[in-house]
């Protein structure tokens, strides 16, 4: 049990809710035998979640159903967004912890919002309540490992100086470089905008300026903090940890740049100490001179460097988080508790779905080719971000729809990559609708055919938790990953189905086990034409061939 520690000492009794006392009277560490807590008998004892409430208020939390591989790191962060953490405890052969905060206001706020939204840690549901301990006092000597973790994760929030000692890892040891951090974000499931990084970041530290571009489909940012410590601090805590359940997950390294020069304040770069500079809408977020220096940065996780390119992201639309998650925000900043939630997201993988939702999931989409679109269509195409559970397309309007997605999650996603896309040969136009549903026809009325239920259709890409395909959700791009394609079939039969949708392939590439390739035909358009023609397209053998938009280019 790593990091166990040999001496507890409480302000009032245990009570039957906590195993703290027999997980240290069981382990195999002799000393352990003169604790001064002793067993009750109730340790098996499940609670239900509706007592996490009934013990009186303490700054020390009990956190339980722990997943197996938790890292005092992982346990620390969900507090971090409420105030200081002081101490911890890991009962890691019991799955649990306990974890003492700053004050007993900061650990209230804490025991309130989770349990409006129920935490997830690695994507398990934890338990967080009252404990019966009022604080924690444990020997650092041989609680080294969870000691280094809080001190290189609070060091920032107390104003402290680097610590000493015992570290984490290389990287709490090695003086940061730079104040400048330069994220990728992976599994981009949903919008990551410039305000959600200024406010998940500025928890360890003063954030002086974002800069947020697109490059090899990927969205990416340099942001610079006024002391590198605050930089260091940061990338320990966030780096690899999910900014939403299962996805958005940050990898984060230093830049070799050290100053960055915004040019202009809007939705893809700001600069914090300098209000008065101007929108500049359409105009390149990143000074040329720190273009040229972001070109040589070769130490930058091990990406092909080069110029950004397309310095426009699709992602970088403010209001999609604030609807997304029912976050306020004012003057482009997020309401306490709504930082403390996205924050808390970033560290501790909390899962935001509990949080109810501004938005019903209804899409409407206008400027529709009413001639060629029809409800299976644009299933398959919305289909790509989210589970499309109705379609209907408007009597006395056909060239506008209405698409049901499977929550306000998957809506805004849908509408942040497809919104200005062209189908059919249109720009169509995509945006939240007013309805909560989309209405079936009444038995017996016949629309001909213009709305479709889809909710129990087997094609939907996101139900089974966990899928792979939360992992590979991209942008429209000309490039289409093909899977499901049965030994049988050659490049030759799948460039001329391909290009019988209406295109042109100019390059196809097998993976080496045969069952998946990538395609990439002229333009955009014609990969959207494509993906909704050949989705599910039936190649023999029972092999229906599955079609997604790729980050990758031949």
């Amino acid at each position: 049990m790593d990091g166990i520690v040999t001496d507890v000492a409480v302000g009032v009794k245990r009570g039957s809710d906590e195993l703290l006392s027999s997980s240290l009277y069981n382990s195999p560490n002799p000393s352990m035998s003169s604790m001064v807590v002793t067993a009750n008998g109730n340790d098996n004892k499940k609670l239900r979640v509706e007592e996490r409430m009934d013990c009186a208020p303490s700054r020390v939390l009990h956190i339980r159903k722990l997943p197996n591989e938790v890292s005092e790191t992982e346990v620390i962060a969900l507090g971090l967004p409420f105030g200081k953490v002081t101490n911890i405890l890991m009962l890691k052969g019991k799955n649990q912890a306990f974890l003492e905060l700053g004050s007993e206001e900061a650990a209230i706020t804490m025991v309130n919002y989770y349990t409006a939204v129920t935490p997830h840690v690695r994507n398990v549901p934890v338990f967080i309540q009252y404990s019966n301990h009022k604080e924690l006092k444990t020997d650092s000597a041989l609680n080294q490992r969870a000691q280094a973790v809080l001190q290189a994760v609070t060091a920032v929030q107390s104003a402290s100086t680097p610590m000493s000692g015992t570290a984490v890892s290389e990287c709490a040891l090695t003086p940061a470089q730079s104040p400048v951090l330069r994220i990728i974000i992976d599994n981009m499931f949903y919008p990551v905008t410039l305000d959600v990084l200024q406010q998940i970041f500025s928890k360890f530290g003063t954030v002086l300026k974002i800069i947020t571009f697109t490059k090899n489909n990927q969205f990416q940012a340099l942001l610079q903090f006024s002391d590198p410590m605050n930089a260091q601090q940061a990338k320990l805590a966030l780096d690899g940890q999910n900014i939403y359940n299962a996805c958005c997950t940050p990898c984060i390294d230093f830049s070799k740049l050290v100053n960055l020069n915004v040019k202009y304040n809007n939705d893809k770069s700001r600069d914090y100490t300098r209000p008065e500079l101007p929108a500049g809408d359409g105009q390149p977020a990143m000074d040329p001179s720190v273009t040229a220096a972001f070109n040589k940065d070769s130490s930058l996780l091990g990406k092909n460097q080069g110029t950004p390119s397309g310095m426009v992201s699709p992602y970088s639309s403010g209001g999609a988080f604030s609807s997304s998650l029912s976050f306020g925000q004012t003057g482009g900043a997020l309401s306490p508790l709504s930082a403390a939630a996205a924050a808390a997201a970033a560290a501790g993988r909390v899962a935001l779905s509990g949080v109810s939702h501004s938005n019903s999931g209804v899409l409407l989409v206008s400027n529709l080719n009413e001639e060629m679109v029809t409800p299976q269509s644009l299933f398959t195409l919305f289909g790509v971000y989210g589970d499309a559970q109705r379609v209907k397309i408007l009597y006395n309007k056909k060239d506008s729809a209405l698409i049901q997605m499977a929550d306000g999650n998957q809506a805004q996603l849908a509408m942040s990559h497809l919104n200005g896309q062209k189908m059919y040969g249109k720009i169509i136009r995509v945006t939240l609708s007013k309805h909560q549903t989309v209405q079936l026809p009444r038995e017996g009325l016949d629309d001909q055919g213009l709305t479709k239920d889809f909710t129990n259709s087997p094609l939907h890409r996101f139900k089974k938790p966990g899928s792979k395909n939360f992992q590979n959700i991209f942008p429209p791009s000309a490039t289409l990953h093909l899977s499901n394609i049965p030994q049988t079939i050659t490049e030759e039969d799948l460039r001329t189905l391909f290009e019988n949708s209406g295109g042109t392939v100019k390059a196809f590439k097998f993976f080496q086990d045969h069952k998946m390739a990538l395609l990439q035909m002229s333009t955009v358009e014609e990969a959207i034409q494509a993906l909704i023609d050949l989705h599910n397209y039936n190649l023999g053998d029972n092999h229906h061939l599955r079609v997604s938009f790729s980050k990758s280019t031949i």
